[in-house]
């Protein structure tokens, strides 16, 4: 998995509140296990019209957000049924980082153990969609939650397009705005450190490997015939 310390990069807009797993990455696009392509079926209900032609009002159509890197995401990001598609849909576009009010837990994970950011700001003022948040931190998709007064902010920065930079920085927890605005997010350790050093589950098991090697040939002498 790829590491994540600092990104800077174009934010979309998306001001829709509950926005489930369906509506990220539809129940058609399910049918593969592979992590790649699945790109171009993220938010296809919303991105495409009934003849498969581009909807041109849907934000991440538009010429200014084509190569988004974060998503500047409405309330309850990431709800309904747990998919680990989401996250990869969501990497597979180029969007690495998701900032909202509220995730849901499963998301979250799962974005984490595939290489995209959820990131956490002001707690008390959230409630991410479990599934969706512990998805996220699976996949490597950093989901932030922020304070509605900041996510406001932050949804201003990014409708001003291809201007719309925002600078996301895991090491010292924070995220700039184009015009040096600061907000500060929390995250918990062992995720932001899984991150950082680009851990998924098996990345996890191998930094253990000299320790299991070291058992089974203790066990081996132990109990040879086991």
């Amino acid at each position: 998995m790829e590491k994540f310390t600092k990104l800077t990069g174009v934010a979309a807009p998306m001001p829709i509140v509950n926005v489930d797993t369906d509506m990220i990455i539809p129940k058609d696009y399910l049918k593969t296990i592979k992590r790649t392509g699945l790109g171009t079926g993220l938010f296809a209900e919303m991105r495409y019209k009934d003849d498969g032609s581009e909807n041109p009002d849907f934000v991440l159509n538009k010429p200014a957000y084509r190569k988004a890197q974060i998503l500047v995401a409405g309330d309850n990001f990431g709800c309904g049924s747990s998919r680990e598609h989401a996250p990869w849909a969501l990497l597979d576009f180029g969007i690495r980082c998701v900032i909202s009010t509220s995730f849901a837990d499963i998301f979250y994970n799962n974005c984490f153990k595939n290489g995209v950011l959820p990131i956490t700001v002001s707690p008390e003022d959230l409630s991410f969609a479990d599934i969706f948040y512990n998805n996220c931190f699976k996949n490597g998709v950093l989901p932030i939650t922020v304070s509605p007064e900041d996510l406001e902010k932050l949804m201003d920065d990014a409708s001003r397009g291809s201007n719309a930079t925002l600078s996301v920085d895991l090491e010292a927890k924070e995220i700039r705005g184009p015009d040096g605005g600061v907000v500060t997010f929390d995250l918990d350790d062992f995720k932001r450190h899984c991150l950082l050093n680009g851990l998924d589950d098996i990345g996890l098991t191998m930094e253990k490997a000299g320790a299991i090697a070291s058992f089974e040939k203790k066990n081996a002498e132990l109990r040879p015939w086991a």
